[in-house]
């Protein structure tokens, strides 16, 4: 397996035309998934004792099971948050896995994690955090929530030694990200939600935090707001927040996942105000930092504080502290040791195009938004939910019920034209099912747009 031999080479070569192909096509198909039995039947048994053969597995990928992903970046893909990978960040992913580094620690992967900090503290300097703040890449916003937040619980814990034996307590609203919740169960803390999708407000956490007993309130160490909602685009009020974490002695962070990539938009970083203030910040630039999957990243304004909470320990380790080892290792400010350098990519394509084309792009993500709120006002059959925010749109169609969006979600789909998923939306005590566009990807037209909602027609 390990041996070069004219085999090797050939597939590589096909594996490069394959490449090659992908990253210049501009009339990639949608694709849809098949189930299981389906697939199989297609492609018989794969792993074998003797193999099949590389050329005969190709083969296989590009005639059967290709066409049943749903590209991320196809200019029709509107559904949950997408992504864009730059073709640079896309070649640059080829040379990440060709190259073999382990990114944990600087002895052995310096090159590429000194690539990875020039990435991030552009950034950080996006988020206008004071100097010393720092972070790394993980393997995306729940390693990130999840990592920002052990850090702020360990930094509780220490801070008073009745809290080493307390369970803990963060605050954050319904609109939160999922991962918030699920990161949440695994560092076994207690979530309280205030009941708002919308922006979460400096006042309606207050009230949360007033109505908490006393024992509860011991308990409360971090209150989680959200950059820019998966939902809707929607970005607390993180200004109001952070005067709150402060009166409060409070961790703040901030999951900026999807709408972190807006702190470029001279248009919409006046939303983001108060970011500054947050003690660590989720970004995720697979999202709209158009790098491929999987990359996020984690922020902290006192990364010392993140060290201490997540520096592994070892005799085989030891190695890695001494002064001939001497260097950031990524390891040592989340949740994972093994890791890739999943940053490189990001860096690549930072290098090669400059920051101003990745500001044009986001740019680009906010105006489609606005182009499709204009569609849908001069529509009929469609009304607008809420004014688009970010780069998220919610809207309804007139007179349909749950069923009808599914339906018409699944043929869209199925026909290879589009996918754009529906969701749901609080008003009142009630969860309406509307429909949702969220844009990523530059390359969406205006045409597009007003295609997908006349087939609502």
């Amino acid at each position: 397996m390990h041996k070069i031999d004219f085999d090797l080479v050939e597939m590589t070569m096909d594996t490069m035309k394959y490449v090659i192909d992908r990253v210049s096509s501009t009339t990639t198909k949608i694709g849809k998934p098949k189930k299981a039995e389906e697939l199989k039947a297609l492609v018989g048994e794969t792993v074998t004792e003797k193999g099949i053969g590389g050329e005969y597995a190709f083969k296989l990928w590009r005639k059967h099971l290709a066409g049943a992903n749903v590209p991320v970046d196809h200019p029709r893909n509107l559904a949950f948050v997408p992504a864009s990978p730059t073709r640079a960040a896309i070649m640059f992913d080829l040379v990440t896995a060709a190259s073999s580094i382990h990114g944990a620690y600087w002895m052995e992967g310096a090159g590429g994690i000194f690539c990875e900090n020039e990435a991030m503290r552009w950034m950080v300097s996006l988020t206008g955090l004071p100097e010393g703040a720092f972070g790394v890449f993980t393997s995306g916003g729940t390693a990130a929530n999840l990592s920002a937040i052990v850090t702020a619980r360990e930094y509780w814990r220490n801070s008073d030694a009745e809290h080493k034996s307390q369970k803990g307590l963060i605050i954050t609203s319904i609109g939160a990200h999922s991962s918030v919740k699920a990161m949440a169960k695994v560092a076994d803390i207690d979530v309280v939600l205030v009941d708002t999708e919308d922006c979460l407000e400096k006042e309606a956490l207050q009230d949360a935090i007033n109505a908490l007993s006393p024992k509860e309130k011991r308990r409360l160490f971090a209150v989680v707001g959200t950059g820019g909602t998966t939902n809707a685009g929607i970005i607390d009020d993180l200004e109001g927040i952070a005067q709150v974490c402060e009166q409060e002695n409070l961790w703040f962070h901030v999951d900026a996942a999807y709408g972190g990539g807006a702190l470029m938009a001279q248009s919409v970083k006046h939303l983001f105000k108060g970011i500054d203030k947050a003690d660590s910040i989720t970004i995720d630039p697979h999202k709209w930092m158009f790098s491929p999957y999987d990359c996020g990243a984690v922020i902290y304004k006192n990364p010392e504080l993140a060290k201490d909470a997540h520096s592994q320990e070892g005799s085989y380790l030891d190695i890695f502290k001494d002064e001939g080892a001497h260097g950031f290792n990524p390891t040592d400010y989340q949740i994972q040791l093994t890791r890739r350098v999943r940053g490189l990519p990001l860096w690549f394509s930072l290098a090669m195009h400059g920051t101003d084309k990745y500001k044009e792009a986001v740019e680009r993500g906010i105006e489609l938004a606005q182009i499709a709120g204009r569609l849908i006002e001069e529509m009929p059959h469609v009304e607008l939910v809420r004014d688009p925010s970010l780069s998220c749109v919610l809207y309804r169609r007139i007179g349909w019920e749950p069923d009808d969006y599914t339906h018409w979600t699944y043929e869209n789909h199925k026909s290879g034209f589009a996918l754009v998923t529906p969701t749901k939306w609080k008003t009142g005590n009630t969860f309406e099912t509307v429909s949702r566009f969220c844009f990523i990807n530059p390359d969406t037209t205006e045409e597009d747009i007003r295609m997908i909602l006349e087939t609502m027609a």
